[in-house]
């Protein structure tokens, strides 16, 4: 599972950057660079807002799927992906 997930951060990625290519493109470096410091999040949200009149709909759809199924591999997998001696399970006294 961890494959997986590793898989979709990648593609998160991907599309991260190419959205962020398209902000500098046609926001200016200043939009770009606020995009890189809070780590994509303003990337998105300017993605979104200018999804039609760049033509990157398809872009942003695939970037929510992506984000939603990360989310839902690291609440349905989570525990199974802590490492032992995490406090799971939990240490039995002698």
């Amino acid at each position: 599972m961890l494959i997986l997930l590793i898989l979709v951060e990648l593609a998160m990625l991907v599309c991260f950057i190419m959205v962020l290519i398209k902000q500098f493109q046609n926001a200016g470096p200043i939009h770009g660079i606020i995009g890189i410091i809070t780590c994509s999040i303003w990337t998105f949200i300017w993605g979104w807002m200018n999804a039609t009149k760049l033509n990157i709909r398809n872009l942003m759809l695939a970037w929510t799927v992506l984000l939603i199924i990360c989310i839902v591999i690291q609440f349905a997998f989570g525990v199974s992906m802590m490492p032992a001696g995490y406090g799971y399970p939990p240490a039995t006294e002698p």
